[in-house]
C-alpha cells in the first residue's frame, strides 16, 4: 500500500492542563470543540458530506470517553479511519504510541497534520495520515494493535470487517457507529437482530455494547442515533473464512426458512443440505439465526 506520512512535529509550548482533564502523557492535546471544529472547517472549506457518512464530533468529553473506554495502553498503536477533523485524533494522540489516521478524503487528510501541529505540538511526530479508501488498507507500518473510530455510517460493517481480516496485529477496538449497528454487531444466536454482520465479526471478536453516544455532538447533527461497540480479537473457528462467510450469506438469505430449504442452492439439493446439516450436528429444520460461528464453521467443513 502506499502511504504518506504527513505528521508535522513541532516545537510550540504545550498549554497548561485544566484539573478536570484526564492526562495519559506528559504532553497533551488541546481537543476540539463546537467552535474550533467550526472554524478549521471554515480554514480549510470543508463542508460535511453524506456521500462520505461525514459527521464530525465537536465535544470533547465525548473523545475523551472513547478513548477512556479504548482501554489504551502507551505502547497501543492505533488506527483511526475517518478522523475528519481531528477531534479524536488529538485525544488519541497522548493515549498511545503511534496513531494511524486513514482518510478518504483529500482536503482533511491535508489539513489533519498541521492541526495537529497547532493543538498537539509535542505529539504531532506520532501521527501518520494516509490518504486512502480504509477499504484498501492492507497494511500499516508500525503495525496497529487497535482500532478506534468514529466509523462513516454508510460503511461501518464492511470497513471494520475488512480491518480486522488485513490487518492480523488488531487485538481490540472501540468504534462509533449507528445504535441499530451496534445492537446487530454485539447481537447473540437466537436475537432478533442476530445476522450476518454478528455472526462474521464473531468470527474475529467478542463484541459487546459500550454505550450510547447524543446526536447533539455531532455536526452536522444526524438523523439516526449513534453508539459505541468494543471488541477483542480472538481464535476463529477451524476452517476456510470465504468458505464460512459464503455459508452465512446463503443462509440468512433466506432466514425464514428451515436451513434445510433455505442452503439447497449452497449444497446442490435440499438433500444435500441436510446431509451436510446432520453430519454437522445442526437440526435441519433449525434456522440461521439459532446458529453460532462455531457451527457455521463446522456446517462448511460438512458441504458435500
Amino acid at each position: 500500500m502506499s502511504q504518506r506520512n504527513l505528521g508535522i512535529p513541532a516545537v510550540c509550548p504545550v498549554r497548561a492542563i485544566p484539573d478536570d482533564e484526564p492526562v495519559t502523557d506528559p504532553a497533551t492535546s488541546r481537543l476540539l470543540g463546537p467552535a474550533e471544529v467550526r472554524a478549521l472547517a471554515e480554514r480549510f472549506g470543508i463542508r460535511p458530506t453524506k456521500k462520505l457518512g461525514q459527521n464530525f464530533v465537536h465535544d470533547p468529553n465525548t473523545v475523551r470517553r472513547i478513548v477512556k473506554a479504548a482501554d489504551l495502553t502507551p505502547g497501543d498503536v492505533v488506527v483511526e479511519v475517518g478522523p475528519g477533523l481531528g477531534s479524536l485524533t488529538l485525544a488519541l494522540l497522548p493515549a498511545a504510541a503511534h496513531v494511524h489516521a486513514v482518510e478518504i478524503d483529500p482536503a482533511l487528510a491535508a489539513a489533519l497534520p498541521g492541526t495537529a501541529a497547532e493543538f498537539a505540538p509535542a505529539l504531532a511526530d506520532r501521527l501518520t495520515v494516509t490518504n486512502l479508501d480504509a477499504m484498501k488498507v492492507e497494511a500499516l507500518d508500525p503495525a496497529p494493535t487497535a482500532v478506534v473510530a468514529n466509523l462513516p455510517y454508510n460503511v461501518g460493517v464492511p470497513v471494520l470487517l475488512h480491518l480486522l481480516g488485513a490487518l492480523p496485529t488488531l487485538e481490540k477496538g472501540l468504534v462509533m457507529v449507528q445504535q441499530e449497528v451496534v445492537d446487530r454487531l454485539a447481537a447473540g444466536p437466537g436475537s432478533k437482530v442476530y445476522g450476518v454482520p454478528s455472526v462474521k465479526l464473531a468470527w474475529f471478536a467478542a463484541a459487546r455494547r459500550a454505550g450510547p453516544v447524543p446526536r447533539a455532538v455531532f455536526w452536522p447533527v444526524p438523523n439516526v442515533d449513534s453508539g459505541l461497540l468494543a471488541f477483542t480479537r480472538r481464535e476463529p473457528p477451524p476452517g476456510d473464512r470465504a468458505a464460512v462467510f459464503a455459508l452465512v450469506d446463503a443462509a440468512f438469505a433466506q432466514r425464514r426458512k428451515a436451513l434445510r430449504p433455505a442452503l439447497a442452492g449452497w449444497a446442490g439439493s435440499a438433500a444435500a443440505a441436510e446431509g451436510a446439516l446432520r453430519a454437522a450436528g445442526i437440526d435441519p429444520m433449525a434456522r440461521a439465526e439459532t446458529l453460532r460461528i462455531e457451527d457455521f464453521a463446522r456446517l462448511a467443513a460438512a458441504r458435500p
